[in-house]
């Protein structure tokens, strides 16, 4: 769900130029008997769950019907190239908050801002900050947070307590010390698996310790002692044997058994796949915030709903922003989609409330920021994964390998 240039945007919208034929708000939303019909594109699995909560909304506003399109998430982000490109498209579409700067930047999302005058549920101060900062650009609020997720760490407490850490490591040093203690276990025994192919980690880290990525002036920061420090620690666990690379098994496996990966970081979807998977585990694993350095800052994610700035129907879009939006309607997706509220009340219900999970992750929420909402961000993250494998794979020196990172993406904010 990351993002490229304009440039690129342009060039891949005129490509596809009229593959979305039909598919135009100004052809398939035209008014018969007084109803306004709106087609929301939503992607993957929510976008199956969505019907239903569009049935409710009909129900509530018999004036308008919903249609909604199911767009899988590998080709959805060049379909909405071609909306962009052909100025058609849905009324609504589903943002992968990664993806905003690239659409806000060509024009394609309608500030919602007058409508929350007369839709006081999109009111900003009803959202996690996170997840309201993944709707802004240029000073225009483009979206409203939909739902939201912050990577968390998850480990076996029966195995963490062998090694002295039964709640979970609380700062990067516990980190480092149980992940070592967990892989002299033996061999084939590791203790923390960090995905190789996670582009966000070391800018997780990095900002953990401190670094502000790129600063005031848009220059990046990748070289700097911050920065530096932060994929030196990184790396550590690729080369003390602590860390599992190229294992072979997902985290789940990993964590079954014996425990050969008893650590990982991830999002709170895994809750689920544990207790369906790994029933057996109950009772032998947690989540916990992310360790501290100078903060514990995560990653936030999930997803927001824009109107297109094409729609023809843009109060009625709003409507429907503002009802997916309401603290009850939230749980009910919770429900339908097992993701989790961007509604800050929605968490003051007993089914959130009393689980010791979701608190963890209500916890984190508070310490969670997005990925820089920049327009070249997807280009800068690619090119740094190349420059990390270079430096845990093949044992490049870690800060001239930054200094020459931090050159290209000078390079790649300059176009």
């Amino acid at each position: 769900m990351w993002i490229k240039k304009w440039g690129t945007l342009i060039a891949v919208a005129t490509l596809m130029a009229g593959v979305l034929a039909g598919c135009s708000s100004r052809d398939s939303n035209a008014d018969q008997d007084g109803i306004t019909t709106l087609t929301v594109w939503g992607m993957g699995a929510e976008a199956k769950a969505l019907p239903e909560m569009a049935a409710q909304f009909e129900q509530e506003n018999p004036d308008i019907r919903v249609e909604v399109q199911a767009l899988p998430w590998a080709n959805a982000h060049d379909k909405l190239l071609t909306a962009v490109g052909s100025k058609s498209g849905p009324d609504i579409v589903q943002m992968g908050t990664s993806w905003v700067p690239e659409f806000a930047h060509a024009g394609a999302l309608l500030d919602i801002t007058p409508y929350a005058r007369t839709y006081p549920e999109l009111g900003q101060e009803n959202f996690f900050e996170g997840a309201v900062s993944t709707t802004q650009y240029d000073g225009k609020t483009v979206g409203v947070p939909w739902y939201t997720e912050a990577q968390v760490l998850f480990y076996r407490t029966d195995l963490l307590a062998e090694v002295g850490y039964e709640d979970g490591p609380k700062t990067w040093g516990d980190l480092a010390d149980a992940a070592k203690k967990l892989a002299a276990r033996g061999e084939g025994k590791y203790g923390i698996a960090f995905s190789n192919k996670e582009q966000s980690l070391s800018f997780m880290m990095a900002r953990q310790n401190g670094s502000e990525l790129i600063d005031a002036q848009g220059n990046p920061l990748f070289n700097q002692p911050e920065f530096v420090e932060a994929v030196t620690y990184l790396n550590s666990f690729f080369q003390n044997g602590s860390n599992a690379l190229d294992l072979g098994i997902d985290s789940i496996q990993g964590l079954k058994g014996d425990g050969i990966v008893p650590m990982f970081i991830s999002g709170p979807f895994m809750i689920k796949q544990i207790q369906e998977q790994a029933p057996e585990l109950e009772g032998k694993w947690a989540v916990a915030e992310l360790p501290t350095k100078e903060n514990n800052l995560s990653v936030l994610g999930g997803s927001n709903l824009s109107v297109f700035q094409f729609s023809e129907h843009q109060e009625e879009a709003a409507r429907f922003l503002a009802f997916m939006s309401k603290p009850e309607n939230q749980l009910k997706w919770m429900e339908l989609a097992s993701v989790l509220p961007a509604a800050k009340e929605a968490w003051e219900d007993p089914s959130l409330q009393n689980d010791e999970h979701m608190q963890v992750i209500r916890g984190q929420l508070d310490k969670a920021q997005p990925m820089p909402q920049l327009a070249a961000w997807e280009e800068i993250a690619q090119q740094y994964l190349k420059s990390f494998e270079r430096i845990y794979r093949g044992g490049a020196d870690v800060q001239s390998e930054l200094d020459a990172f931090n050159e290209q993406a000078v390079s790649i904010l300059k176009k």
